[in-house]
């Protein structure tokens, strides 16, 4: 299926949001994700399955001082 993550359209087979982040090697707990122009709860990146078309923003949790 063909989604479109942070503006750039990638093919990736069926899958939840939490295994989407796995797959790119992302930490969960320092990403917040947009699905479709809304927030999705960290509680349900498990259970939220991505289907063809979907648009997801990842954004990256920085620290600094």
């Amino acid at each position: 299926m063909q989604i479109t993550i942070n503006g750039e359209e990638r093919n990736i087979p069926g899958q939840t949001v939490l295994q989407l982040l796995q797959s790119l090697d992302i930490d969960p707990r320092r990403v917040a994700v947009e699905l479709n122009l809304e927030i999705l709860p960290k509680a349900e990146y498990e259970s939220a399955p991505l289907a063809d078309g979907d648009r997801i923003e990842i954004v990256h949790f920085v620290g600094g001082g």
